[in-house]
């Protein structure tokens, strides 16, 4: 009988050893995030307005061709009908993600844009990417790559026309 209960007390140590060990299934836990929402010039992917069309409106960045645009330059009213209109360095895109010890973080950004506009990365004669009205490039930290816009108001009405632009970035370089 000793050896019996002997035996069945070594039974349950090596149950209660084997349970307790690298079998873990279930942990629970509650944390915090914070997320700082910033404007469209001080965050890691740095959208920062060059010309004088685009600026930032409440933080966003915004692309206006009309005497309400804070920064027009005081002349005309707009683009003509039935022309083309090409602006080199719109804006700039930065990567300020941080550094790793084996180079840079790139991103790959994408730009879609609405009918009318067509969007290039790079100098419109020697572009990295476009022009079209969807277009990808890889942004280097501490490597900006400008953005143009071609306006083409080919038998378009006159009056205000509005497009809407979607900027997405994702990690590592473009395929």
């Amino acid at each position: 009988m000793k050896k019996l209960a002997g035996l069945l007390l070594l039974i349950v140590g090596l149950t209660l050893t084997i349970g307790a060990g690298a079998n873990f299934r279930y942990y629970e836990a509650e944390r915090s995030i914070t997320v700082n929402i910033t404007s469209d010039d001080n965050e890691f992917i740095d959208l920062t307005p060059l010309q004088p069309y685009a600026y930032l409106n409440n933080g966003k960045l915004t692309i206006e061709m009309s005497p309400n645009n804070p920064n027009y330059p005081g002349y005309g009213d707009g683009m003509s009908v039935n022309t083309i209109y090409v602006f080199e360095e719109m804006f700039n895109v930065s990567n300020e993600l941080w550094e790793n010890e084996n180079g840079d973080f790139p991103v790959c950004v994408q730009i879609s844009i609405g009918d009318g506009v067509e969007v290039f990365a790079g100098d419109y004669d020697n572009p990295i990417s476009g022009p079209g009205t969807q277009l990808q490039f890889t942004v280097y930290h501490d490597e900006p790559v400008p953005v143009g816009f071609i306006f083409n108001n080919t038998d378009k009405e006159m009056g205000a026309q509005q497009v809407q632009m979607s900027i997405n970035a994702v990690a590592g370089a473009c395929e």
